[in-house]
């Protein structure tokens, strides 16, 4: 086996969105996307008083990629117009594929806007190739106990498997672009091996801790940013560390984008905002 190397870490930005702390590792000036990775917001973590105003992502629409929230600490409630409705919790994760387009809201529910308590949550734009872009949209909810967790011998590394296979396990989440995501938790000193990763791109994100990457170092709120070449990649956690962990096949096409739409050509950008303005994302699909 060949092992990634560390080419370079992009740290986040900070961009707060009212009272929400907010970073923004990608994209960055240094890194515009890790294609099919295009985006990834970092909110909190923070604490919330009681009677707070919540989430401030109200009513807004998508198409031409996928979103995955990784809802750490707190809770999440989110509606859209394909009639989906769900509240994730601690732990949890969503799955939407706005594909040819949805209107979504992704607010707090009344209990965290009434008691307060810690937050903190990971959003992951998934770009489609042009075949799917159009696709009917999907969403799936998975709190906690949903999520497969392939822990180490000795326990020292659990890897909350989202989608994809690892060590014999399949996450609950079919990717339509076979992408791998996980959410992996290490304590200081653990070390552990991703494989099968030849020609696809890596995705490497330092929620908490510090980790190794050969003898190069990534920091907590670091974007890793690795070679193209190899098949396995391993990570040595310095101290505990949560990470997110992904990879899939790069997507070899032009990317335009404007806002919450993800398209192929200006053209598609301009249908997409025409259609949202008709009135043709708010209806659930049959």
């Amino acid at each position: 086996m060949t092992d990634r190397i560390l080419k370079a870490t992009h740290e986040a930005y900070r961009d707060d969105i009212a009272d929400l702390t907010t970073r923004r590792p990608l994209p960055g000036p240094a890194l515009p996307h890790l294609n099919p990775f295009l985006f990834l917001n970092h909110h909190g973590p923070q604490t919330y008083p009681r009677n707070n105003s919540g989430l401030p992502f109200g009513p807004h629409p998508h198409r031409g990629f996928e979103t995955v929230t990784f809802v750490l600490e707190g809770s999440l409630a989110h509606s859209d117009t394909g009639g989906h409705e769900s509240v994730i919790d601690a732990g949890g994760v969503q799955w939407m594929t706005a594909g040819s387009g949805l209107i979504h809201a992704e607010l707090s529910p009344a209990s965290f806007m009434d008691e307060g308590g810690e937050l903190e949550i990971l959003q992951l734009w998934l770009n489609l190739p042009s075949q799917l872009k159009m696709t009917a949209p999907r969403y799936v909810g998975l709190q906690d106990a949903d999520i497969p967790v392939v822990e180490s011998p000795d326990g020292a590394v659990q890897v909350q498997l989202v989608s994809g296979e690892w060590h014999g396990v399949r996450g609950p989440i079919n990717s339509l672009t076979d992408t791998f995501m996980s959410v992996v938790r290490m304590s200081a000193g653990s070390g552990t091996t991703f494989d099968g990763l030849t020609g696809r791109v890596v995705f490497l994100y330092v929620v908490r801790g510090s980790i190794l990457v050969g003898d190069r170092k990534a920091e907590r709120f670091n974007l890793a940013e690795l070679n193209d070449e190899g098949d396995s990649l391993r990570i040595k956690a310095e101290e505990r560390a949560v990470l997110l962990v992904g990879h899939a096949h790069p997507i070899a096409e032009p990317i335009a984008a404007r806002g919450p739409f993800v398209m192929n050509t200006q053209a598609e950008l301009n249908q997409a905002v025409a259609d949202f303005h008709a009135g043709k994302f708010n209806v659930a699909p049959d």
